[in-house]
């Protein structure tokens, strides 16, 4: 069969089959010599018989289009594809005031320019690394050292950079129960792990003592799934048993920023200067589950180190998002946000 003629049976019967409803644009003849490697000529012959019998009109400076043949007999056939149910608003979203968001981003891109062009370093956008050290000082009084931040895309990636840095030969100990994905992103990194059971202020101390693991994984504010915000006791109890053992402490302050009542309560990071904590949030819970960017503080002991595992990466995080979120929260915006649902959710009573 001349190729014509094959390329006119193979787009009859995609038309007939609905592949191609009517009114459809087909694609242009450069296009379709593009992805069927045929020459443009044999497309433009394969169009003309097409056109010629009905299936298909040229309009003038549009294309192709499909004719209308509802009274040709039809192939039955399943379509090829199945459309995605689309994503639907979850609780918390509607929290976010979207029109701010957009406002920023527009902000951004017309001041920014060719700045959005300009590839991040592996850390993140200064940009971003500096808002975040000035909203951490600001809001929670941490002392965090722009160079000392690492922009990740979520709590999950910044769970395996932990992991390159703290390699796999220590023992890594978590909370039991804890968030399913914390132990997940470990196991999955080749990490070793002991869960260590909760009690109800934090970690059971004789779990902690006996535990042997050199690196701790805790989320001292509302640990998910068991709700227990660790007593400033047992935090100090954590740092103790890091500094006597020489552990680095995995500090998750996920959602931290909305304590109630009153302030932030002090992060083991704030505690004690960050010398063997590596401080991680992310901006899921106090901005969108859709905003996938975090951020993570080493200690300066580790930068070498980090530096070292992770030469040749690039941060995940479009640079776009970066510089966003940076106005967002060097404006202010941010804040007010979280101040504006703290207000509400002590209004209510509510609870993470």
């Amino acid at each position: 069969m001349k190729k014509y003629l094959s390329l006119y049976e193979k787009i009859k019967e995609e038309i007939l089959s609905g592949v191609y409803s009517a009114g459809d644009k087909i694609p242009s003849k450069r296009v379709m010599a593009d992805l069927t490697g045929y020459s443009q000529i044999t497309v433009m012959n394969a169009y003309s018989l097409l056109e010629t019998e009905g299936y298909i009109e040229a309009r003038e400076r549009s294309g192709y289009f499909v004719c209308k043949i509802d009274a040709l007999p039809r192939i039955e056939k399943k379509p090829l594809l199945t459309k995605l149910k689309e994503e639907e608003l979850i609780e918390g979203d509607n929290e976010f005031e979207y029109s701010l968001w957009f406002k920023t981003v527009r902000k951004v891109i017309s001041e920014r320019d060719r700045e959005l062009f300009i590839k991040s370093a592996t850390e993140g956008c200064a940009v971003l690394r500096n808002a975040i050290s000035d909203y951490l000082y600001r809001y929670r009084g941490m002392i965090a050292p722009p160079d000392r931040i690492i922009i990740g895309s979520g709590s999950e990636q910044l769970y395996e950079t932990v992991v390159k840095v703290l390699g796999t030969e220590a023992f890594y100990g978590i909370e039991d129960p804890s968030y399913k994905q914390i132990e997940r992103v470990y196991l999955g990194c080749g990490a070793r792990l002991k869960k260590l059971k909760m009690g109800s202020d934090g970690i059971m101390t004789a779990e902690l003592e006996n535990s042997g693991v050199g690196v701790l994984h805790v989320t001292p504010f509302n640990s998910f799934p068991s709700g227990v915000t660790a007593s400033i006791q047992k935090r100090y109890e954590y740092l103790n048993y890091a500094k006597a053992h020489g552990a680095y402490i995995v500090e998750d302050d996920f959602a931290s920023e909305f304590f109630l009542p009153g302030n932030p309560i002090q992060s083991l990071y704030g505690i004690s200067g960050g010398d063997n904590v590596i401080y991680i949030n992310t901006f899921s819970k106090s901005l969108s589950p859709a905003m996938r960017i975090g951020y993570m503080i080493i200690p300066e002991s580790l930068i070498y180190i980090y530096k070292e595992k992770t030469k040749g990466f690039s941060c995940s995080v479009p640079v776009l998002d970066q510089y966003v979120l940076a106005e967002f929260i060097s404006s202010g915006s941010f804040e007010r946000h979280l101040s504006r649902v703290r207000r509400k959710m002590n209004k209510k009573g509510d609870k993470l």
